[in-house]
């Protein structure tokens, strides 16, 4: 079990209507980091960018998202918490349009870099609905709306694979610029107001992340372990379109967006794993989600060999686990103290988005020199850091234990 701080806070009880109308907006907003993903080899060569660097895309986006979540989220500890969404949401809109419109590969990089530093407002989201939860259920009720979010993860790149096949890409990034519209109309008009009660200034914020990074053991291990995580995870999946679209499988944009909707059976794990850390069972769920991404890369490393099956129960077990080892680590944050929620879950966001970033960023280098093998091999080398990471841990909590308590 996970030792947690518990953290003296108002709560109340959420209408289940707002748990899915706060769902479903994340499930939107975070979609948009995810859509450029499958379509590199279309993006790429339409704006003169050589394949070898396609997966800049995906990397830039993920940086600019990083950046957001260092110097955006912690603003909500400062900042009226609904406003700030709004303004987010609504720079959102008008990167995407900037994208849609973008006639040469300088702007594109610029506008989905810009696309993932406001992205950010759906980790703005999330933990006013963590504020609002009373204790006993805010495990679910993230688990909840971390399912509607890993929704849009999974669901980003098959809708994007199948749009850009009937309208064209610079259509998809136009169409979700008018879905985040709506989407901001129903923000402000549902998100209650929340101002923190907060006696500091942005720079002493900012200036306390590293602070908390320093005095907060419970972050530095769950970061360290999604980042680990999350670099198989990008790396998987910037680099299996590649795979499915060469000469052993030879798919279409469409057959790829059906191999992605696979994928999405993973969002089951979030409410699952939400259940289970209420339950204090966070530590056991942490250690078999490392080991399913494991286990999905050594199924993945068949597809080699042309088998389908074995990427598609890769896939699977791959985002199963990288989710609900997702919502055990914003489990065991949320439970800390509530007045540094907000820069607690933007650290341990953003470091998992740097590991993010770096898998993304070595994809197509590593399949343009070494193939689906060395894709599969380097892939299973970040759970395998992440469980050598969790037995250390462990051996340092029991160490810890034994020396407090001496028989």
């Amino acid at each position: 079990m996970d030792a947690e701080h518990a953290s003296t806070e108002r709560t109340q009880d959420l209408p289940g209507w707002l748990v899915g109308v706060l769902a479903m907006a994340c499930g939107l907003t975070v979609a948009n980091l995810y859509y450029a993903q499958p379509l590199l080899n279309i993006i790429a060569p339409s704006l003169g960018l050589p394949v070898s660097m396609s997966s800049l895309i995906v990397t830039l986006t993920q940086l600019g998202y990083c950046a957001g979540l260092i110097f955006l989220v912690p603003l909500g500890d400062l900042l009226e918490n609904r406003r700030l969404v709004v303004s987010c949401l609504t720079a959102l809109i008008f990167a995407l349009a900037l994208a849609a419109t973008a006639c040469g590969s300088i702007v594109f990089m610029v506008a989905v870099t810009l696309v993932g530093f406001s992205t950010v407002a759906v980790q703005m989201m999330v933990p006013i609905a963590a504020h609002m939860a009373p204790v006993a259920k805010r495990g679910q009720i993230v688990g909840t709306i971390m399912s509607g979010l890993l929704l849009g993860i999974m669901l980003a790149r098959p809708v994007a694979s199948l749009f850009t096949d009937a309208f064209g890409w610079r259509a998809l990034f136009a169409s979700s610029a008018v879905a985040m519209g709506i989407t901001t109309v129903v923000m402000a008009y549902v998100l209650p107001k929340r101002q923190p009660d907060a006696d500091h200034s942005y720079h002493e914020l900012i200036k306390s992340l590293g602070v908390l990074l320093i005095n907060t053991p419970v972050l530095r291990w769950r970061a360290a372990y999604q980042a680990a995580l999350f670099a198989a995870f990008t790396l998987f999946w910037t680099a299996v379109p590649l795979q499915l679209a060469g000469p052993t499988f030879a798919m279409s944009q469409r057959g790829i967006a059906l191999f992605a909707l696979a994928g999405v059976t993973g969002a089951i794990a979030a409410p699952i794993a939400g259940m289970l850390a209420d339950r204090g069972w966070s530590r056991f769920g942490t250690g078999a989600s490392l080991v399913m991404v494991a286990i999905a890369f050594a199924l993945a490393a068949l597809g080699t060999h042309g088998s389908l099956i074995a990427l598609v129960s890769a896939c699977i077990l791959l985002d199963m686990g990288v989710q609900a080892n997702l919502v055990f680590g914003q489990r065991a944050i949320y439970a800390l103290k509530a007045e540094h929620r907000s820069r607690l879950n933007g650290l341990y966001m953003a470091i998992f988005f740097v590991g993010g970033a770096f898998g993304s960023a070595i994809a197509s280098l590593l399949f343009t020199h070494g193939g689906w093998n060395l894709v599969c091999a380097i892939g299973l080398a970040f759970p395998l850091l992440a469980l050598g990471l969790f037995f250390v841990e462990r051996s340092r909590r029991q160490t810890t234990n034994i020396s407090m308590h001496p028989q």
